[in-house]
């Protein structure tokens, strides 16, 4: 029987099930089996977990009078590797599936039953059938990948998204295309993102102004301060501390958990990685040496005869300025905006994330969550990989690689 045929819906097939205790050499021993049967393969489908596998095959029926004796070899070559086996006859492959194709992937840290049914419910409510299942980590979260027919990416990330939070999980909604791993440009915020601090109220902290500017700091996030009439009021209480504070203020920068390991798995994939900030090119000049990072942009402290002026110089970058950033970083990369991604946690990265083909809120303000297509709200930048369908252990694969 040739393999166009099989494709047929009314060509008899059979569905073979092994489960029971994973051993290397069953697949192949299946396989084995089977082909003295002069078999063809339709689908195979396999799943090992917590050391217990099932092996699934759909095979075509063998030629006549041979079912009894393939289901009778079967059961006994099961039966002495200590497995269990099941035949079912049918008729061609899988259903058709429904238009669209969407990779929903839900972060948990835990992952509860709760929060797995609840999503599985909306899914289903949507439209969407859940065709596969794959785990992408298991810590520092635990992050799962449901691959879903039937549903569009824009209306299932409306049904799955609003309540996430309620359900204690981050859930994500890409188009399940070549594209999902071709995002090639990765942007990120420093303050809060990048790196756990505000940059600005640690220079605050040695000109002994550090609560006036956090309280200016914390409304610009929320979006109730236009972001570049607060940058000026904040500089300017900077006014007269000495420049050797630059190199203080480097010293005491934290990166977020994780920002090393998102990094530079990265660059091993080949991305491109950029920061905006409307923080300092004092200090994003340092973190682009440091982090090999592809792109860097922020505004710049003035600094004359060794001490702060209280100004800034050069083009603001605000948050149009960031998506503008973004748009040209793309353009030098060769990337189109489709293929970027954004992560931001302030309301002036909102343009930046909502401008990326894939937007992620990182521990942000609410009317940022809102607004962005994702919300990550575990304090582990790298978490964001498995957003792009990269497994844990993918990225130890990498790292162990690289210290060979």
């Amino acid at each position: 029987m040739s393999a166009s045929q099989t494709s047929s819906s009314d060509v008899p097939t059979l569905l073979v099930k092994i489960f029971g205790k994973d051993r290397p050499g069953i697949t192949a021993g299946l396989f084995d089996t089977l082909a003295a049967y002069s078999v063809d393969v339709v689908d195979i489908e396999q799943v090992v977990t917590r050391g217990r596998m099932v092996l699934c095959a759909l095979v075509t029926e063998p030629p006549a009078g041979l079912e009894g004796d393939l289901r009778s070899t079967v059961h006994s070559w099961a039966e002495s590797m200590k497995m269990q086996a099941e035949i079912i006859s049918g008729l061609g492959d899988n259903r058709p599936r429904g238009l669209g194709r969407s990779l929903v992937t839900v972060l948990g840290h835990p992952l509860t039953a709760e929060a797995t049914a609840a999503i599985a419910a909306k899914i289903t409510k949507a439209g969407g059938n859940i065709d596969r299942i794959f785990r992408l980590a298991k810590y520092p979260v635990t992050a799962v990948e449901f691959a879903v027919s039937g549903a569009e990416a824009g209306p299932l990330r409306t049904a799955l998204v609003r309540d996430a939070g309620v359900l204690g999980v981050d859930v994500a909604v890409v188009d399940a295309g070549l594209y999902r791993r071709a995002q090639r440009l990765v942007v990120m915020d420093v303050d809060s993102t990048l790196i756990q601090d505000e940059v600005i109220e640690l220079f605050a902290a040695h000109a002994g102004c550090e609560d006036q500017v956090a309280e200016v700091t914390a409304a610009a996030m929320r979006g109730e301060l236009d972001f570049e009439q607060s940058l000026h009021a904040r500089v300017a209480l900077l006014e007269g501390l000495d420049a050797s504070v630059v190199d203080k203020v480097r010293a005491e920068v934290r990166l977020t958990p994780g920002a090393r390991t998102l990094i530079r798995t990265l660059k091993r994939l080949g991305y491109q990685v950029g920061v905006v900030s409307g923080g300092f090119t004092q200090v994003t000049d340092d973190l682009q040496e440091r982090l090999g990072l592809d792109f860097a942009q922020a505004n710049t402290l003035e600094i004359v005869d060794g001490r702060l002026t209280g100004r800034v110089t050069g083009e603001i970058v605000d948050r149009a300025g960031k998506a503008r950033l973004l748009r040209r970083f793309a353009a030098e990369a060769g990337v189109p905006l489709s293929q970027t991604v954004a992560i931001g946690d302030g309301a002036n990265d909102l343009d930046m994330l909502n401008a990326a083909g894939l937007g992620v809120a990182f521990n942000a303000k609410p009317v940022v969550r809102e607004a962005a297509h994702t919300a990550v709200n575990v304090p582990f930048l790298d978490t964001v990989l498995y957003l792009l369908g990269i497994t844990r252990e993918e990225v130890e694969a990498a790292e162990t690689h690289d210290e060979q």
